[in-house]
């Protein structure tokens, strides 16, 4: 379950594994797809994740949720106590036409989640907080692998990524509360020390892509 009490772990992770954008795709989607796409990504609670992702040009909405387990509408007690097999997550929709699924991995590695923790994140302990990207489609995965790759042979991190790539087979939104919650509730100390430096990485890194809303 979430650790309210190790706030300085989260700040130091965010501070400083969070210093430089890490390269572009080599290979990206191709660009035929017309209308709203969606993609899922799992990097520890989705509170920041989320916050991340609503912050991009191009994509018009971000639902935090769980993806992954077995248990059919699960809910925040039952993830959180590691029993459903589903991870936190978060589901991005966006138009391929203003940015790509490369560009959204791009952000997901550089600022919203450390890909090298294991069955955790920060602060956040468990197979719920895992790195995570479930794949919509084999373009998707084709795309995800290639960058995984990429990263990997550049030495990208100081330790080897651990992100599980996984077909996506159902997303359940998590419940209201958990929706926009950084905007709601900014001053949250988890939030302050989690959170939103991931903001402040994603404005610096990728000020071309960032929106304010």
């Amino acid at each position: 379950m979430r650790k309210l009490t190790l706030f300085t772990l989260g700040y130091v992770f965010a501070a400083t594994t969070m210093a430089a954008a890490l390269p572009s795709p080599a290979l990206d989607a191709a660009p035929a797809a017309k209308g709203p796409q969606t993609a899922v990504f799992a990097g520890g609670c989705f509170w920041g994740v989320e916050a991340v992702y609503r912050h991009l040009a191009g994509v018009s909405k971000a639902v935090s949720g769980y993806a992954g387990g077995s248990t059919k509408n699960p809910t925040y007690t039952g993830v959180s106590m590691g029993t459903t097999g589903h991870a936190e997550s978060v589901q991005v929709t966006y138009d391929p036409a203003k940015i790509t699924y490369g560009q959204l991995l791009r952000v997901f590695f550089s600022v919203a989640h450390d890909p090298t923790q294991l069955n955790r994140q920060g602060p956040d302990v468990g197979t719920q907080y895992r790195s995570a990207i479930f794949y919509a489609n084999d373009e998707q995965k084709r795309v995800a692998e290639a960058y995984i790759a990429q990263l990997g042979a550049a030495k990208a991190f100081q330790g080897p990524i651990v992100t599980q790539l996984a077909p996506l087979t159902t997303f359940y939104p998590a419940e209201d509360y958990h929706q926009n919650y950084l905007a709601l509730h900014p001053r949250e100390p988890y939030i302050v020390y989690n959170d939103l430096p991931k903001l402040d990485a994603l404005k610096t890194q990728f000020p071309a892509l960032y929106t304010k809303r």
